[in-house]
C-alpha cells in the first residue's frame, strides 16, 4: 500500500461512494462482484475502479472479483469508520438541528455530544435528547470532553470567531458549512460544505447541459 500523500483527492472522494454501493450489495445478499459489474452499477469504468482500489492493495482476485463484505469493511477501515468520533455542532438553528437529527451519523461512528448557539431563545432546547447550550459554555465543555470534530452551521463571522476556540481546545477536524474559507493550523483538517456554491454549480450545469437549445 502506498503512503497516504500519494493518494489523490479524487480517489479519496470516490471511496464513500464505493462504500455506499457495497453496503447496498451486502443488504441484497450479494457475496461477490466483478469490477465490470460494479462499473455497470456505479457508472465508473472498471479500469478506474481497479486503479482506485490498487492504491490500497487491490483486494480483488483474478477470476473471482471482489468479496463484497470484505471490501466493504476494508474501505470502511480506510475511511476510518472502524473508529468512533465525538463531535459538537456549533450553530443550533435549522441546519444544525437537521444534522443532529440525522441518525445515520451515529451508525457510522459519529456521536454528537453537544450543540451550541448564542441565541438565548434556543438555550435548553432538546434535539434528540441533546440540550442546546450557549456558545460561552463551549470552552469549558471542550476542556471536559475529548472532541475530535466540530460542525460549523453558523454565519461567516461567527465561524471565524469560534475557530480559534475550537483549535485551542483540541478539535482537529472541522466540518464547515459556513460561507467562508477558514484559516486553521496545518494539523487541523477542514471539509467545506458550501451549500450555495453547490447550488450554483447545479445552476451552471442546468444552463449548460448537453443539447441545450
Amino acid at each position: 500500500m502506498g503512503s497516504e500523500h500519494e493518494i489523490s483527492k479524487a480517489v479519496v472522494k470516490r471511496l464513500p461512494r464505493y462504500y455506499r454501493y457495497l453496503g447496498d450489495l451486502m443488504n441484497a445478499k450479494v457475496e461477490r462482484i466483478s469490477s465490470n459489474e460494479l462499473s455497470d452499477l456505479m457508472n465508473v469504468t472498471a479500469s478506474q475502479i481497479r486503479q482506485d482500489l490498487n492504491n490500497f492493495g487491490g483486494f480483488g482476485q483474478q477470476g473471482y472479483g471482489y468479496n463484497v463484505k470484505y471490501l466493504y469493511h476494508e474501505i470502511g477501515k480506510i475511511l476510518g469508520l472502524d473508529k468512533t468520533y465525538a463531535m459538537i455542532i456549533v450553530g443550533g438553528g435549522h441546519l444544525g438541528q437537521a444534522i443532529a437529527n440525522y441518525v445515520k451519523f451515529e451508525k457510522r461512528g459519529f456521536s454528537i455530544k453537544g450543540i451550541f448557539d448564542n441565541n438565548p431563545e434556543l438555550e435548553g432546547m432538546l434535539v434528540r435528547g441533546i440540550p442546546i447550550r450557549m456558545t460561552s459554555e463551549m470552552p469549558g465543555f471542550l476542556k471536559e470532553n475529548e472532541l475530535q470534530i466540530a460542525a460549523l452551521t453558523l454565519p461567516k463571522t461567527g465561524a471565524e470567531m469560534v475557530v480559534p476556540v475550537l483549535v485551542e481546545n483540541g478539535v482537529k477536524a472541522i466540518w464547515n458549512f459556513a460561507h467562508t474559507d477558514l484559516q486553521v493550523p496545518d494539523d487541523v483538517v477542514v471539509e467545506n460544505v458550501h451549500l450555495s456554491e453547490s447550488l450554483m454549480q447545479l445552476s451552471y450545469d442546468l444552463n449548460h447541459r448537453k443539447g441545450k437549445e
